[in-house]
């Protein structure tokens, strides 16, 4: 039966579907194309890396889903959905970046010959992997369909992770604390980048003894000395240098599922400037988990981060947080709520975030997040389990 290979419980996907339906039908959509692969996975289950080439998820109000793709790509399909075989859908391999031809000729037909010709079919618009080309195919063949942007329909419905969910998200944390505790105590004066990042891959991928490690939505940002100024640059072939700060912004992973975690080593004296800032930012990052309790709101948690970098006169602007769970590259984030103080999100039991305020200054930059996730009742619990600190190898 197809659900033996499938990640989860038939119950859950069946919360799942109820849930995105519910959504759908609030917005007046009948029909839903889905193509962010981890949509696609949270409703059908499928895995591969697949999502280079055109592909989604097709959900109406009356049927199990059906996952459309690369013919070549139905046999990942038969291994890892959960529905029966007939709602697993082909295009012909002639259409791979064919320039006269395009996969959505092969969707819109499809969708005309399910009754959803003149159907209000919502598409996610804002989306790495929907292009402006596929759109316009699609409402080329498709001229009486009223095309509705349903951008992060299902991510919202992902926000309260499931029991099944959290084991998940507890096994990538479990690799997250092992890889980052690994990361500390490789780096030397002396090692180059790119040797200490493989390592870090390779620990990452051998996971633990309950967990196998999956690949992460992100590569490792690993980022040393004035390049640290910066949040999103990863490695090079450089040596790690005596006095300088490198921070290690990783992702453990468990069958899609993350849970981020950075730490900042120093090699040598740090200056005080960024000895008081790490006290700083490890007193914020207690007074944010304290405030996300369920009830309270992300911009709740992102105040009372702020209230104690201030009193060491830190202004830190921009976000500090966004939500986690399946992910696939080239984001493990969930694309929905912010941790910052304009957002009015209300924190329910189950969500899981990045608790990740960053600072970047203007010759060092220094990392210290966690994990977390909001309980019943009571502060939020961090799921990795390392000393916030800056950590310092004279």
């Amino acid at each position: 039966m197809p659900l033996q290979n499938a990640a989860f419980s038939k119950s859950e996907y069946d919360r799942r579907i109820a849930k995105t339906r519910a959504a759908m039908e609030a917005e007046g959509i009948d029909v839903l194309f889905a193509t962010d692969p981890s949509n696609q996975a949270w409703l059908t289950g499928y895995d591969g890396w697949s999502f280079y080439v055109h592909q989604g998820a097709i959900l109406d109000h009356g049927t199990d889903p059906i996952w459309w793709g690369r013919m070549q790509d139905t046999a990942g399909a038969r291994r890892t959905v959960w529905m029966e075989e007939d709602r697993i859908a082909g295009y012909s391999e002639h259409l791979v970046q064919n320039p006269h031809e395009h996969p959505m000729e092969d969707l819109a037909k499809r969708l005309i010959d399910m009754g959803h010709g003149s159907a209000r079919i919502g598409i996610e618009m804002d989306n790495y992997y929907y292009s402006a080309k596929a759109h316009a195919v699609l409402n080329e063949h498709m001229p009486n369909a009223n095309f509705v942007d349903a951008t992060a329909l299902v991510n919202w419905q992902r926000a309260e992770k499931s029991n099944e969910e959290i084991a998940f998200i507890r096994k990538a944390a479990s690799i997250s604390e092992k890889i980052v505790r690994f990361a500390l105590e490789k780096a030397e004066p002396g090692i180059r980048k790119n040797e200490l990042v493989g390592d870090i891959v390779q620990s990452a991928f051998y996971g633990t003894k309950e967990a196998w490690g999956d690949y992460p939505a992100i590569v490792p940002l690993t980022p040393s000395g004035a390049d640290a100024t910066a949040p999103h640059l990863t490695w090079n072939g450089d040596v790690l240098k005596h006095g300088e700060g490198t921070f290690f912004e990783l992702s453990g992973c468990y069958r899609r599922y993350h849970a981020p975690l950075c730490r900042t080593v120093f090699l040598g004296k740090p200056d005080q400037k960024m000895v008081d800032a790490s006290k700083a930012l490890a007193s914020g990052i207690s007074a944010g988990i304290d405030a996300a309790r369920t009830g309270n709101t992300t911009g709740d948690v992102a105040r009372a981060l702020n209230a104690e970098l201030v009193k060491s006169g830190i202004h830190r602007e921009g976000r500090c947080g966004y939500p986690i769970g399946l992910s696939y590259p080239p984001d493990w984030g969930e694309r929905t709520y912010s941790i910052r103080p304009t957002d009015t999100t209300e924190l329910r039991p189950g969500m899981t975030f990045h608790f990740m305020p960053g600072l970047w200054m203007d010759d060092w930059g220094l990392e210290t997040t966690e994990t977390l996730l909001i309980k019943d009742s009571g502060a939020a619990e961090a799921l990795c389990n390392i000393e916030r600190k800056l950590f310092v190898k004279p």
